[in-house]
């Protein structure tokens, strides 16, 4: 099993472990660092009424946008977990800012091994933080006893078109995601497509600020040089993957009837 720490990193997009203690400082300028808070606030509409009564669990949540603006816009319950300290403090920051931190909950931890402990959530969000649990056979399988029996799971994530030649080692294609939901037990409710004009000015701003901290990095660390310029790099490169090789959406999932 992969440590907590590579984890975070392949999430992020990164390869280098010397990398890891940095990331706080290259997306200090960011709150928004995964999924579109929007998106899944428009989700949880569609699927839900009763908002006062959900309780929602945000899986790497990152520093809190998610959580944040769906309590915000829905006076839910929110229960946020990420691994990088600094991002919890400033999810906190936030949730007293828009004054809902007695509806949010943040805490730091490995969320591989936190959801042993949880259980009875209406919604669970993974908002882009990669394979932590596996493929999706094993993270539906994984997540499912923290998921009420009529809850759905509302994940960021893309998958390349049964039709495409191109190969990734960690996006399936999407015959192949529909087989690991069916497997476990599951069923795509909801496929929404990202625009991708939204997807490209997203990547832009945050590229263009990584970006800039990361030269600034190099400026007081020239001797890890190649690790920030590498970073810089593995960005470009993903950002296209993003916008020009795969489908990226976000999808409802729920259990079978």
């Amino acid at each position: 099993m992969k440590t907590v720490e590579e984890s975070v990193l392949i999430a992020m997009d990164g390869s280098d472990m010397e990398l890891f203690p940095f990331i706080p400082y290259i997306l200090q300028d960011l709150w928004e660092i995964g999924a579109n808070p929007e998106a899944i606030i428009k989700l949880i509409s569609k699927h839900f009424d009763n908002y006062a009564d959900l309780k929602v669990l945000d899986l790497g949540c990152g520093k809190g946008a998610v959580s944040v603006k769906v309590v915000k816009q829905l006076g839910c319950y929110c229960h946020g977990i990420d691994a990088i300290p600094e991002f919890i403090t400033f999810a906190r920051q936030k949730a007293a800012e828009f004054r809902v931190g007695h509806l949010c909950k943040f805490e730091t931890g490995d969320i591989r091994e936190k959801v042993k402990y949880l259980s009875s959530y209406d919604i669970i969000i993974l908002g882009a933080i990669g394979p932590v649990f596996g493929d999706y056979y094993a993270t539906l399988t994984t997540l499912s006893k923290c998921i009420k029996p009529n809850g759905v799971f509302i994940i960021d994530d893309g998958y390349i078109d049964d039709n495409s030649d191109f190969i990734h080692p960690l996006i399936l294609k999407k015959s192949e995601l529909l087989k690991q939901i069916e497997k476990a037990g599951m069923v795509l409710v909801e496929d929404d497509i990202m625009n991708p004009e939204d997807i490209k000015y997203s990547d832009d701003y945050i590229f263009d600020n990584l970006k800039k901290r990361c030269y600034e990095l190099i400026d007081k660390y020239p001797d890890k040089r190649n690790i920030f310029l590498d970073y810089i790099k593995k960005q470009e490169i993903e950002n296209d993957v993003l916008e020009n090789k795969i489908v990226p959406t976000t999808m409802v999932i729920k259990f079978k009837n």
